[in-house]
């Protein structure tokens, strides 16, 4: 399972790209969110570039965990449709 660190914003989006990318072309289908704290819309691109890459593949790609503050974002954007997030974290207030 990838996970892609406590933070997912622009300043480390591409290293974070990257490494999902890799992830998917090594098989992961699950990407957990459990662990980011901090976001920004780079995320938001981020995980449309990681799901785009998966269905390339005809790969089904799952992000689980997802904090709050993302989730929110995602909403903003209206791309939950596109994102086809699954389990999102309830355990944690929202911010």
């Amino acid at each position: 399972m990838f996970q892609p660190g406590t933070s997912l914003t622009f300043d480390n989006a591409k290293t974070a790209l990257s490494a999902g990318l890799q992830a998917i072309a090594a098989g992961q289908t699950e990407f957990d969110f459990a662990k980011v704290e901090t976001v920004d819309s780079a995320a938001v691109a981020t995980m449309l570039a990681w799901r785009r890459s998966a269905s390339a593949r005809a790969v089904s790609l799952s992000f689980n965990n997802l904090p709050g503050n993302l989730r929110s974002l995602i909403s903003l954007y209206d791309v939950a449709e596109l994102i086809g997030s699954s389990s999102a974290r309830t355990d944690l207030p929202h911010h």
